[in-house]
């Protein structure tokens, strides 16, 4: 940590969102949560199916770099039609939506 940083007083903040929108990160964060999730559910239902990487890539009809993307929670890049084929073959849909 540099000796120049400045730290904000949190009464300025009443809330985490005040706090990321001020930063200009709230949608960056929030899509990173998005994926996180989607990435842990999809782990656990293969996981509950018995299904291996190997397997489920061959279900998804992909490679298993790119299913590696699809589970990784930091990995951004994954297209909403990967990542709704590996819901099917786990027996799911995904699900979008504006709010």
């Amino acid at each position: 940590m540099t000796s120049d940083m400045k730290f904000r007083d949190p009464s300025d903040l009443a809330t985490l969102d005040d706090f990321l929108d001020e930063d200009g990160i709230r949608e960056e964060v929030t899509l990173r949560a998005v994926k996180s999730v989607i990435a842990l559910q999809l782990q656990q239902a293969m996981k509950a199916q018995g299904l291996t990487r190997a397997a489920m890539a061959a279900e998804m009809e992909t490679s298993r770099a790119q299913l590696n993307r699809v589970l990784d929670p930091e990995a951004s890049n994954v297209t909403l039609d990967t990542l709704s084929r590996a819901a099917r073959v786990l027996g799911h849909s995904l699900k979008v939506e504006l709010v």
